[in-house]
């Protein structure tokens, strides 16, 4: 088929049901996910000033500064320590509530983190900053993994890809909206910073109004609730076509799949060994998601400038170049991925991010020689973002929903998104510290991790694109199956005390003679 069939293909499915939803669901979840990362980066001398005066108010001096980095550095990562305990309960509440109802009913945590935040300095308490950052952490956790869960499950199989990493340029824009209302002609100065964190109360109301009028997965109803006409109306809906039986009849045969499987514990999956490669390919990857650098970078951006020597007053608009660069790298992979497929975006991405990491402990390292070095640094940091939102961005939640079928999926993004918050907790606290006893060398760690993800995706996992849930199951069975079968096929030949072969012949199980 050529392109232009393939194009019509696609738009034939792109419903206006099927975009508004996963706009809808992108705007008021995934783009808050980003604001929240790069929020507190422009505002950090006013945040700091305010924990300082608060705390001399209270005790009659202030934070040493140790103890103010501290705190800090816990206002940063808390929201990352949200996000992981809002990734435990995502498989309760989606076979309890739905994906659509799920996320609808998250949309109050959201009020309730902006209230906190928006009133703190009037209440003189840095400790609603920090539990608002903690809430506002709770509720990603949830949304970042029922999000591609959602839309993972109401797209057509050619549309999966489009669709699942449409969440990751709202991450990439929530991270610009962050960077842009940081500035100081917008909400970047010192008496707007309460209102700058919570702004995040508007994307979250509007997907609150207009999230419910759509309907919910057609798969959660069929397959977990065995609402056969609801499963269908909402197909219809989703797909813009009558006729849906075929794709009724491909749940049905998951359903009866997993007629004899209930819905599968953590514990369960962690010990299945049919699914041990899918576990640990989605620890793997969610871990080097965040383990990569990126999150050093989008916490503490304004400071990796101004150690590369950026001048003080162009730090903010150089930031705001960096996140319009990273909205363009996400349309990059958005338009790309089923054309190209998963694994060339997320191993191009780990990849070149390995060698950007590398590139700004060069630059950082020669800077006090070679003046242009810092523009070197700039370039990397660029090149680390580019290079995140173009693949694993987006593709590490897009794969979690597309390694498991529907019993083993919520359990699967339980583990998934603990392990991506754990990580995104460490480096966010661990990030200023590590920067001060490694300086320039503490990149490096972050190129090994991503040259690692990048081999082991090569090497394990494989291409899931334009596959059927059942398909892509059965791939990895395969794989189990073959990697099962090579002690037994490869005999290993022992070797005597002087280093030669005992047998000057490898026996292969199965074959009919040994090779000379």
């Amino acid at each position: 088929m050529d392109d232009k069939a393939c194009h019509q293909k696609m738009t034939e499915h792109l419903t206006f049901p099927l975009m508004a939803v996963t706009l809808l669901s992108s705007f008021g979840s995934s783009m808050l996910y980003g604001y929240n990362l790069a929020v507190v980066n422009s505002p950090a001398t006013h945040i700091k000033a305010f924990y300082n005066a608060t705390w001399s108010k209270r005790y009659g001096q202030g934070l040493t500064q140790g103890t103010l980095t501290l705190m800090y550095s816990l206002t940063v990562s808390v929201f990352a320590l949200g996000g992981l305990a809002g990734s435990f309960p995502v498989g309760m509440l989606v076979t309890r509530y739905g994906r659509n109802g799920t996320l609808i009913r998250s949309s109050f945590l959201v009020f309730l983190a902006g209230v906190l935040m928006g009133f703190s300095r009037y209440m003189e308490s840095p400790e609603m900053v920090i539990i608002g950052r903690f809430i506002t952490g709770i509720h990603s956790g949830i949304c970042l993994s029922v999000v591609p869960m959602y839309l993972g499950e109401i797209a057509p199989k050619n549309l999966r890809g489009f669709l699942g990493l449409v969440p990751s340029i709202f991450i990439c824009l929530g991270v610009f909206s962050a960077q842009v209302l940081g500035l100081p002609e917008l909400l970047g100065e010192d008496p707007y910073w309460p209102l700058f964190l919570s702004v995040v109360v508007v994307p979250a109301f509007l997907q609150l109004l207009l999230l419910h009028w759509f309907p919910e997965s057609p798969r959660y109803l069929l397959i977990e609730k065995d609402n056969v006409r609801g499963a269908t109306e909402a197909l219809r809906c989703f797909v813009g076509k009558y006729d849906v039986e075929d794709v009724i009849e491909e749940m049905r045969e998951e359903q009866r799949s997993l007629a004899s499987v209930n819905t599968v514990s953590v514990w369960h999956l962690l010990v299945d060994s049919s699914v041990r490669w899918q576990v640990l390919s989605v620890a793997v990857i969610n871990m080097g998601m965040q383990l990569s650098g990126i999150d050093a970078i989008w916490f503490y951006t304004n400071v990796i400038f101004e150690n590369a020597g950026i001048p003080d007053p162009e730090i903010p608009y150089t930031t705001v170049g960096t996140g319009a660069i990273e909205v363009v790298a996400g349309l990059i992979g958005c338009f790309t991925i089923e054309k190209l497929g998963r694994r060339p975006l997320i191993i191009t991405g780990f990849f070149f991010m390995g060698i950007c990491c590398s590139g700004i402990t060069m630059s950082l390292v020669l800077q006090a020689t070679v003046s242009w070095m810092r523009y070197v640094s700039v370039a990397c940091v660029i090149g680390i973002i580019a290079g995140f939102c173009m693949g694993p961005a987006g593709v590490p939640f897009l794969m979690t929903a597309e390694l498991f079928k529907q019993s083993h999926r919520p359990s699967a993004y339980i583990v998934g998104g603990s392990l991506n918050w754990l990580s995104n907790f460490t480096v966010g606290f661990v990030f200023p510290f590590l920067q001060m006893s490694a300086g320039a060398f503490c990149y490096l760690i972050f190129c090994g991790i991503c040259i690692l993800v990048a081999l082991y995706v090569y090497f394990i996992i494989p291409e899931t694109k334009n596959k059927t849930f059942m398909e892509i199951s059965h791939l990895f069975a395969s794989r189990h199956s073959f990697f099962s079968c090579l002690p037994d096929s490869v005999k290993m030949v022992k070797f005597n005390g002087y280093g030669a072969m005992e047998n000057s012949s490898l026996e292969f199980s199965g074959s009919g003679s040994s090779p000379a």
